[in-house]
């Protein structure tokens, strides 16, 4: 990836260009680092960005990375919201966490915390086990009453999973203006990350989007062996290929259901569980769990797949292909699922790419943008598979895409199954893999191995990297600062969720409150991965 280092005074204009002229339309990642004055610039506010041929014309598909340094006295940059409308939150993000401020911010907030909390908890000399009490709800309304009704809206709404809160500002039953507020699920992933070795970190990551767990357990394997540049068995690349795209259709059956089901439709709710717990049993027989699955390992996967699994995920399939047939058939032609969904909560592609949108919500809208795809990795470059897209960006077209979507990760699945040869599913490294147990109880050397990995763990070099997959609702990256230790220095979850659910108030504007629950279960926005 390149880089590109500049300073505060050139940063905006060096940003207008890059959109401008080099047609980085999409803000992928606003994050802040803190090097506790191991460099003379203590903190560093790093900018990912994306373009390709999906998001603008006449362009290859590349990410670029752009740092700038900046002093603890004087920890201030020109906000980039004019640029990117989707640099908002991120900024806001920033600040909570580092106290990094952004000249010219629209609204600079704290957003995963509330106002009033005392220091910047990723900031190096914040302590991990201080704890501080909320003492007062904050009042999302204006100070000065103009006449308006305001709606709280969550989190105890179903809608809302306990997890989210929503002011709605209405003239009558029409949405006149909306503020969202999170951090309800806020787990501290990024700090407990500086915490604890690499391998420890694998469960966190099944808290994510713990409706994908095995999903985020590759992203960020993938991120640790690309940062050490080691090469994963052939095997273990089409197991990761079936389990991700096994997490995809079981995330999309939860979204589906869940969806239709808050819009009323209760009985599609059934046939998505239904088929979904058929995954999951073979899910649980394969690494012990269902929910949080740890299954991962750097270098490769735990365990091998179960013997009967080709038979076992091949009559899953028809299964799903019934239930989403039986799904779509009493949806596509029902008057009040029409009403509720087309043109609810629609958005523009060029909207989608600025708020940086990525997984099935942005190919609602038009643009056929996929990790899978653009950057392929695990052979998918070799599978026989589509992207499907939609055209309004409406409501009605993301929970039709899923349905595309859960079709075409089922060719995959069935294509992975047939090309996949026998063979080992770890690396064969004492300095990565965990011994056999035979090894450990029988020579002094599986002994010692073992006994390294447990004490000291996996240290990779020096560096930094910013690895990417196709979750479930999108680009999930992981930018990981090593600094040759048995623990991260930094790990920034770019969870898709966080960039998509920032455009709500604009999707909801002008709509009925009945509609904000429509458009709010569309976008699949999961609270373990937007507050991590």
């Amino acid at each position: 990836m390149k880089v590109i280092e500049t300073n505060r005074e050139n940063l905006t204009s060096l940003l207008e260009k890059l959109k401008g002229q080099d047609g980085f339309l999409m803000p992928i990642d606003i994050c802040g680092v803190d090097y506790s004055n191991k460099k003379p610039a203590r903190f560093e506010v790093v900018y990912h960005l994306a373009k390709g041929p999906a998001i603008t014309s006449n362009a290859e598909n590349e990410h670029i990375r752009v740092k700038v340094p900046l002093t603890e006295n004087d920890p201030l940059l020109p906000s980039a919201v004019s640029v990117w409308r989707g640099a908002n939150w991120f900024e806001r993000e920033c600040f909570d966490m580092f106290g990094i401020k952004f000249a010219g911010h629209p609204n600079l907030k704290r957003l995963l915390l509330y106002e009033g909390f005392e220091g910047h908890p990723l900031r190096k000399d914040y302590p991990i086990a201080r704890r501080q009490s909320i003492p007062n709800p904050i009042d999302l309304k204006d100070s000065q009453e103009d006449g308006s009704f305001w709606l709280n809206f969550g989190p105890a709404h179903p809608a809302t999973h306990g997890t989210f809160r929503i002011m709605l500002k209405l003239d009558g039953e029409k949405i006149l203006e909306a503020r969202p507020e999170i951090g309800y699920l806020h787990r501290c992933f990024e700090k407990e990350a500086e915490d604890h070795t690499w391998t420890q970190i694998i469960p966190y990551t099944d808290r994510l989007n713990y409706c994908s767990s095995l999903i985020n357990n590759v992203g960020y394997c993938k991120a640790v062996e690309e940062l050490i540049g080691i090469d994963i068995p052939e095997r273990a690349k089409y197991i990761r290929v079936i389990i991700c795209e096994l997490s995809r259709i079981i995330d999309h059956l939860i979204v589906v259901g869940t969806n239709v089901a808050d819009l009323a439709a209760l009985t599609n709710f059934w046939y998505m569980f239904n088929v979904r717990e058929i995954f999951y049993d073979w899910i649980e027989r394969l690494c012990g769990a269902r929910l949080t699955t740890s299954y991962t390992r750097v270098g490769g996967l735990e365990r091998d797949i179960p013997g009967d699994t080709k038979s076992a995920l091949k009559k899953a399939m028809s299964e799903l292909y019934r239930a989403i047939k039986d799904v779509r058939g009493l949806l596509v032609k029902n008057r009040i699922f029409l009403d509720r969904t087309l043109g609810i909560g629609a958005i523009s592609k060029e909207s989608a790419v600025e708020y940086g949108w990525t997984g099935p919500c942005l190919r609602s809208a038009g643009v056929s943008y996929d990790v899978r795809e653009a950057y392929p990795y695990y052979h998918y470059d070799e599978f026989d598979w589509e992207i499907p897209t939609g055209e309004n960006g409406d409501t009605y077209d993301r929970i039709m895409v899923r349905f595309e979507e859960m079709i075409q990760s089922a060719r995959i699945v069935e294509q992975a199954l047939d090309k996949m040869e026998s063979g080992p599913v770890l690396i064969d490294r004492h300095d990565l893999a965990m011994p056999k147990k035979s090894s450990v109880y029988g020579t002094i050397e599986g002994l010692m191995n073992h006994f390294k990995l447990v004490m000291d763990g996996i240290q990779p070099p020096s560096g930094e990297i910013y690895s990417f997959t196709e979750a479930a609702n999108g680009e999930l990256g992981f930018y990981i600062v090593s600094d040759g230790g048995a623990r991260p220095h930094r790990i920034k979850v770019r969870p898709p969720c966080f960039a998509i659910y920032q455009a709500y108030p604009h999707l909801v504007k002008d709509h009925m409150i009945a509609d904000a629950v429509a458009i709010l279960g569309s976008l699949n926005i999961i609270a373990g991965e937007l507050d991590r």
